[in-house]
């Protein structure tokens, strides 16, 4: 199982892309953890991610984050589009790739 974290300003606006990802990852028979939340508590949580990814709402963050995650896990933002149109199978598919499990 992979811990997948989604970060945002607040956690919300990134839960109804964890839920299609979710859904992406069950049909694929995977076993992962995806979650969202603040990027406030990144630093809380960053010793169990397998990946982080932003939502591009705060790309400009992108550095910060790194610096939080070291070398703990591969980190990047979510693409614009897949966001937008919350498709969690293209998202999840990042992920598994940014993961080595692609």
């Amino acid at each position: 199982m992979k811990n997948i974290y989604l970060v945002c300003n607040a956690g919300m606006s990134t839960s109804i892309l964890v839920k299609k990802m979710q859904e992406a990852a069950k049909k694929q028979g995977l076993d992962d953890h995806i979650e969202a939340f603040s990027v406030e508590v990144l630093d809380q949580r960053v010793d169990t991610a397998d990946c982080v990814l932003l939502g591009p709402q705060i790309r400009h963050m992108l550095g910060d984050v790194k610096k939080v995650v070291g070398d703990k896990c591969p980190v990047d933002v979510i693409d614009m589009r897949d966001y937008g149109m919350i498709r969690g199978d293209k998202v999840l598919a990042k992920a598994r790739k940014m993961m080595g499990e692609a």
